[in-house]
């Protein structure tokens, strides 16, 4: 049996799945992720690094914060670069309901980018103020790929659905408070919704819903080559 430290990279993922390795830091110490980070610098390899927080990648030694792109607003880290080549855009869309939903946001959008896609934000949409939303439409429509993101009530899933041909990836956050306290309101309302073809991911699992979203994207591309 290996021993607990010992790190075993799964260097063929993306070829069998599309979507890369993730190093998940949250559970993980300091000395863990900087074992991590030393195997992946040593094979000259890229590692997206998701729930990084920000007092545990200042406990990381300098020389292995040197090697990590580090928001500590999505509190993701990359390492070795984005997807090399010119990055797709037009085919990912991130609906942000609002500014309290946006570390989760952010989290899609940096996996995204990791794996070569450049997706448009549509920030402080929430349907408290539709006629924002409303404003945004067509241009929100014009992806193939909706990625929505909503804690409270989570209506911003249903009212998307029921506007766009796009798939519609629903990302309850845990913002929220009362019955819709971490995020359970808004789990419900995407997985309860009356609007047909909506993808729900856990809550704040915004890497989920990039590498959904990927998915499609990737076995449409294959299919259409």
């Amino acid at each position: 049996m290996p021993a607990i430290d010992d790190v075993w990279l799964d260097r063929e993922r993306l070829k069998r799945t599309l979507v890369s390795e993730a190093v998940f830091a949250e559970g993980k110490s300091a000395d863990q992720i900087a074992t991590i980070a030393e195997r992946v610098a040593a094979s000259g390899g890229r590692m997206l690094f998701t729930r990084l927080a920000s007092e545990k990648f200042e406990a990381l030694r300098r020389d292995i914060r040197a090697l990590l792109d580090y928001d500590p607003r999505s509190r993701t880290a990359v390492m070795g670069g984005n997807q090399t080549g010119e990055l797709v855009r037009g085919r990912v869309c991130i609906v942000v309901a609002g500014t309290s939903d946006l570390p989760v946001a952010l989290e899609a959008d940096r996996a995204l980018h990791f794996h070569g896609y450049a997706p448009l934000l549509v920030l402080d949409v929430g349907v408290a103020g539709l006629w924002r939303l409303l404003d945004r439409i067509e241009e929100i429509r014009s992806h193939a790929v909706v990625i929505a993101v909503a804690g409270m009530e989570g209506a911003l899933f249903s009212v998307l659905a029921g506007l766009v041909q796009s798939l519609v990836i629903a990302v309850p956050t845990s913002v929220g408070y009362g019955v819709g306290e971490k995020g359970a309101a808004a789990l419900s309302s995407a997985l309860a919704s009356c609007s047909p073809g909506i993808v729900t991911v856990n809550i704040d699992n915004g890497f989920g819903a990039a590498a959904a979203a990927i998915k499609v994207l990737g076995t449409a591309a294959a299919s259409n080559g």
